[in-house]
């Protein structure tokens, strides 16, 4: 996407696990962000990026580490604001002349509170209305001495410069994590940077669309495109978008890997023929992917394996239709920020995605992804912009794997059967007791054990399953949804009564993180 036309704010990364949520801040107040990894910032990218203002992330290195993350030094020289944030604030002392010592006594980890110094500071304009400020903490060393220039503005007890300061060069640095959820008014300091920065709020989604229609005409320019349709939203919105921009140079091809939920293949199919007019092939290609995932049983490999063949289906159908010059995809930003563990970098991979990674060079195919620079939220907004129906915009998330990842150990035929089963169910009691658009994503994990149970005053073997639901905004975090034990015991009640092979269910309470909001 060309978005040298929108202010830009550049995050550097250097390990955090919560510096998507920087991002998601700062897109909710409509100011256009990346993320990149500390290694990657060179003074040409900078030079290239124009950063109108950076953030420096948490993470998990010491500055006294060697190769510690740093960024170049030429940063503190581009004249435009910079906030550090826990260690990025280590980093902004260590370079600029402060001091920074090791634990010691000092680490702080959990809640705690700011309270304000004596001076008054822009940033925290709308904080310290009850004389103290919730904030969450998670440091080992801790900044012993500021950096010349640098004036205190917030104190903890175990943060004597929590916040700090120099207002001449623009530069502030705080101690704990404002973009968590446990620092309660973390978004109005954002706010508040964003405005010294001078963004004017300026990325929308009525504009990204005319920008993506734009970006994708010129790409596509009299070129074929084929669409990866999984019938989820991501996918459905990119293909619309396309639609809209490069009409019938654009085929859908919907995969059904057999790794779909009841009745799902038929719904999706009708809805895009009946509702959409867009070019859609149905392949049915079962029994190539459950051949191939016959015996396996490792998640990640798993995933290469549906990733691999999905880009076998897709050559398969371009040559039969003469030809495609591109292949369309529904990829988000958290995919990309998921499945990316940089060379040297500070973070890990978490999980690989089906749809990240590039295509086969004897493809002979350009990637579209439209989509890549957004979170979940943003690509719901997009939809509504593209006039998709509201019923459809909020649908719950599925994966591209599908049931594959529901499954963990190994996947048979039987086990997806009763899967389904167990699924359909769990899903009509969350409509029935009006609470599906209360929750982000539910489904139910077939486990790889048995255990035994009585039914009929018969002695039962049959399989465990668990149900998932969670809340979130994007994805990146969760917390479980709170059911009443009275729908939960409803629920599991007529899960065992009525799918065959289940004699026993739970429910899943963990938060993301530590948790995946998907079992594998």
């Amino acid at each position: 996407m060309n978005t040298a036309q929108h202010d830009r704010l550049l995050i550097i990364d250097f390990g955090s696990q919560v510096t998507q949520l920087i991002a998601r801040r700062l897109r909710e107040l409509n100011v256009y962000c990346e993320i990149h990894p500390f290694n990657t910032v060179t003074d040409a990218f900078l030079a290239d990026f124009a950063p109108k203002a950076v953030i420096f992330s948490g993470g998990p290195a010491s500055v006294f580490a060697d190769g510690a993350p740093m960024p170049p030094k030429c940063v503190f020289e581009l004249g435009v604001p910079i906030l550090g944030i826990c260690y990025g604030q280590q980093v902004m002392m260590h370079l600029l002349g402060g001091k920074v010592d090791r634990g010691q006594g000092t680490a702080e980890f959990g809640r705690a509170y700011v309270t304000p110094a004596a001076r008054q500071l822009a940033l925290l304009e709308g904080w310290f209305a009850a004389d103290r400020e919730q904030v969450w903490m998670s440091h080992g060393d801790h900044v012993s001495q500021i950096a010349p220039g640098f004036e205190v503005y917030g104190t903890s007890p175990n943060a004597p410069f929590a916040v700090t300061a120099d207002t001449d060069r623009n530069f502030y640095a705080v101690q704990f994590h404002p973009e968590v959820h446990h620092t309660p008014n973390g978004a109005k300091l954002y706010e508040n940077f964003v405005r010294l920065a001078g963004f004017t709020g300026d990325w929308t989604m009525g504009a990204y669309r005319e920008e993506a229609i734009a970006r994708i005409r010129d790409q596509v320019g009299s070129g074929r495109v084929i669409c990866a349709l999984s019938g989820g939203v991501d996918s459905s919105v990119a293909a619309v978008l396309i639609h809209e921009a490069v009409g019938d140079q654009l085929i859908c091809v919907y995969v059904d890997h057999g790794l779909m939920r009841k009745n799902e293949s038929a719904e999706v199919v009708g809805m895009f023929r009946e509702h959409y007019n867009l070019p859609l092939i149905h392949a049915d290609e079962s029994e190539l992917f459950l051949g191939k995932l016959d015996g396996v049983s490792d998640p990640e490999t798993k995933r290469k394996i549906i990733g691999g063949l999905f880009i076998e289906v897709f050559e398969k159908h371009a040559k039969a239709i003469g030809g495609a010059d591109f292949l369309a995809q529904g990829t988000l930003y958290p995919d990309v920020i998921e499945s990316v563990s940089f060379s040297g970098g500070p973070s890990v991979t978490i999980k690989s995605h089906h749809n990240v990674g590039g295509l086969p060079e004897r493809m002979n195919m350009q990637l579209v992804e439209p989509l890549r620079e957004l979170f979940k939220d943003e690509v719901r907004a997009l939809g509504r912009e593209l006039g998709l129906p509201p019923s459809f915009i909020g649908r719950h998330p599925f994966p591209g794997p599908g049931l594959a990842i529901r499954c963990p150990g190994e996947i048979t035929r039987a086990k997806l059967d009763i899967l389904r089963e167990a699924d359909a169910i769990y899903i009509d009691q969350i409509r029935r007791h009006g609470l599906y658009d209360d929750i982000w994503q539910a489904f139910v994990a077939i486990l790889p054990v048995r255990t035994v149970g009585v039914m009929g005053d018969g002695r039962t073997y049959d399989y465990a399953c668990a149900l998932r639901a969670v809340t979130s905004v994007d994805g990146m975090t969760a917390d479980y949804f709170p059911f009443s034990h009275d729908f939960l015991g409803e629920t599991a009640t007529r899960i065992i009564n009525e799918v065959p092979g289940i004699n026993r269910v739970t429910y899943d309470i963990t938060s993301k993180p530590p948790g995946t909001i998907e079992w594998e």
